[in-house]
């Protein structure tokens, strides 16, 4: 069995959930797309060529467990919601560069919540999310070319 579906199954069990078939497909879809961000309506479509009569609401309501565990990373663009496969199950906390133009998704280690709570003094922030676009070196050569 795949390590990532391992250790996915794992958090899984952690969190009370079960462990049925349609979750570990749901995985494997999610981790065939770990670098990049793909639509949630894309993911259901894909759900559905394995199981023609599972629900959106089925579909959907898992991501959003999986998101609450960790599994997964929600954002969403414009009208669309988009998710991934979490890159560092055992590190929540991280930021992206996103390639505006292949979606490739690259891990940012550097946190800038310091500078930000230096400028709000007493102020109590419960959340962020950061996150670059523009183009990886790929699309950038290719652009040049």
């Amino acid at each position: 069995m795949d390590t990532k579906l391992t250790a996915a199954i794992e958090i899984l069990k952690q969190n009370n959930l079960k462990i049925t078939q349609q979750r570990q497909t749901l995985i494997q879809i999610m981790t065939q797309h770990e670098n990049k961000y793909i639509d949630v309506t894309k993911v259901d479509e894909q759900m559905r060529t394995y199981y023609p009569k599972m629900s959106h609401n089925t579909v959907y309501r898992n991501l959003k467990e999986f998101e609450s565990i960790g599994l997964v990373e929600q954002i969403i663009q414009g009208e669309h919601a988009q998710v991934k496969y979490q890159c560092d199950v055992t590190q929540q906390h991280h930021h992206h560069f996103i390639c505006t133009n292949c979606g490739k998704v690259e891990e940012i280690e550097m946190c800038p919540l310091d500078f930000f709570e230096r400028q709000l003094p007493g102020y109590q922030i419960s959340g962020h999310r950061f996150e670059l676009y523009g183009l990886c070196a790929d699309c950038a050569q290719k652009q040049q070319a």
